[in-house]
């Protein structure tokens, strides 16, 4: 957890200031969120905000999930439920700066696709650090950690791989991979089947491809992926998503008597998209696959899945989040979504829908305030790649977010001191107040972040006899100051504001007479992944660094 890397390390004095944080809050008002709900009803995303590459597994009566999270830290977080709607966070895979380092690497590269399984008392976590070490397994007695150190694949190339536990003892580890000989076309891919000693952790025989290219080859399916195997009736399920991780985005299946294959596609294919649908319509859902299955103890399956809310039609700032879809068999068939149907923002929920369960922080109109009084950060707040020393500060001034500036700006490809947490909603307002920085060559603020390119960065600092407030916008190789003001010298504290209004981004102050807004209309598709390119989504946050570079 957070926390445990900053009981661990402890502080060293700084030579300059910290820049003290008195708060932070953040405040949703999408207008599908403010649907009431009808008795039984849960709503969709099940976790909003940047939330991709779900998956799940049931242990009796509780479910846990795990999602990507690139070259964030902690990494791979993993929550419970008891309902598959509510969910709450208990820990992360990769929560010691040890276990992976992703200095160096953009934002979306890290950490791919984690799938978690169970077996005989033990959970695993199967993933691929890309960039970073290749295939790993990662395991834990208790799904809120500790876990293991990666332990590596070696000889696994590809990404997404998964674990499938036979009824004969067996396991297996299943991944997309390159095919066999040169690939024929631009997105042709495998999937590979191969059994695994998981007392010894290593793949052992025959490593063979069971999908090659995917559905129908003939008609050159492109990024076969996220495999999962299920068995079902004497049948094994192949579950894949096929057609890119964008607008045509869609998941399949194919069955098999053997676990080896051969496996026929489902005529009712793809079980789940969204791009037969118009681009033009309200409230639109878009990319929508890279599915996962869970029975649950009453017989019936789930599915949960990655999609994204768009403004626009193509935009999207909260990046792939986390929805949840009952599954029908059908003719000995998974099915989650007939064609040409919206993923709905409600629908009915399972039997054992906790309905007296507290209202998410993870989903819906979120109002969410961090008083920084814990002993620990709370579990919203992500780090840019891992941190390599302890800037980040609730002992040293009780109540207070004590940020020690580093030298690294925004665009960094290491660790700036930074915190974020993720934009959830289309609309939303994101504020913090602060001591102003004592130094002079200290900036301190409020950050909106999609990646190292593209972001922007609404700060305050010293210059000659008075406070300098500037609004910075990267946005790929173009970066400017858009915005400047000139506050009195003699101000002390001061609290910043970020709102968001799909692809309109407003930037406020309040120096003690009430908010000003600095500039109302930036263009806030900078934030967007289809603009930003990758697999994440925007992010929020409280930043402080040393002025040029020192």
């Amino acid at each position: 957890m957070l926390g445990g890397l900053l009981a661990m390390l402890g502080f060293a004095a700084q030579a300059r200031q910290p820049v003290l944080f008195d708060g932070f809050e953040y405040a949703g008002h999408d207008a599908v969120f403010a649907q009431p709900l009808a008795p039984g009803e849960y709503r969709n995303p099940v976790l909003a905000g940047f939330s991709p590459d779900p998956s799940v597994v049931r242990v009796g009566d509780r479910y846990y999930l795990v999602n990507s999270s690139f070259a964030y830290f902690p990494g791979i977080p993993v929550y419970e439920s008891r309902d598959l709607v509510h969910w709450t966070p208990i820990g992360h895979v990769i929560d010691r700066p040890s276990q992976l380092d992703f200095d160096g690497l953009g934002m979306s590269r890290g950490v791919f696709a984690p799938t978690i399984s169970y077996h005989d008392g033990t959970f695993y976590v199967v993933n691929t650090a890309v960039d970073s070490g290749g295939n790993f397994i990662a395991t834990a007695t208790n799904p809120a950690g500790p876990w293991s150190d990666p332990v590596w694949l070696r000889g696994v190339d590809g990404i997404d791989p998964s674990l499938f536990f036979d009824d004969d003892g067996k396991a297996y580890l299943l991944n997309n991979g390159t095919p066999e000989g040169k690939p024929q076309y631009e997105g042709h891919r495998a999937i590979w089947l191969q059994q695994i000693d998981l007392a010894k952790q290593v793949p052992v025989g025959e490593r063979k491809v069971v999908l090659n290219g995917g559905t129908h080859f003939e008609q050159r399916p492109i990024w076969i992926e996220g495999p999962h195997l299920y068995k079902r009736d004497g049948w094994y399920y192949l579950m894949c998503a096929e057609g890119g991780t964008g607008p045509q985005h869609s998941e399949v299946v194919l069955r098999s008597r053997s676990v080896w294959g051969p496996y026929a596609p489902y005529e009712g294919n793809p079980i789940l998209t969204q791009r037969d649908l118009p681009a033009d319509r309200a409230n639109a859902v878009i990319n929508a696959g890279h599915a996962d299955l869970v029975e649950a103890a009453d017989g019936r399956w789930w599915a949960i899945f990655l999609a994204s809310r768009a403004y626009d039609r193509v935009h999207y700032n909260t990046g792939r989040e986390t929805f949840l879809l009952p599954v029908t068999w059908k003719d000995g068939w998974p099915t989650i979504l007939p064609a040409g149907q919206p993923i709905p923002p409600a629908a009915k929920g399972p039997s054992f829908l906790q309905a007296e369960a507290r209202p998410s922080m993870l989903t819906g109109n979120v109002q969410w305030h961090d008083h920084f009084d814990g002993a620990a950060l709370d579990p919203a707040w992500l780090f840019v790649r891992v941190p390599k020393q302890p800037w980040a500060d609730l002992r040293s001034h009780p109540g207070k977010l004590a940020i020690h500036p580093l030298a690294e700006d925004l665009d960094t490809l290491r660790n700036p001191s930074f915190l974020a947490r993720r934009q959830q909603n289309t609309q939303f307002e994101a504020s913090t107040s602060f001591a102003v920085p004592v130094d002079r060559d200290v900036e301190a603020g409020i950050a909106a972040f999609q990646n190292e390119h593209y972001w922007y960065a609404l700060g305050v600092r010293r210059d000659g006899g008075h406070l300098l407030l500037s609004l910075r916008r990267h946005r790929g190789g173009e970066v400017a100051t858009v915005a400047t003001a000139e506050l009195p010298g003699t101000l002390h504290s001061l609290a910043l504001m970020i709102s968001g209004d799909g692809g309109v981004y407003g930037f406020a102050y309040d120096d003690g007479a009430g908010w000003t807004w600095l500039s109302r209309h930036e263009d806030g598709t900078v934030l967007s992944t289809d603009v930003a390119g990758g697999f994440i989504g925007a992010v929020v946050g409280p930043y402080a660094r040393v002025l040029g570079g020192q």
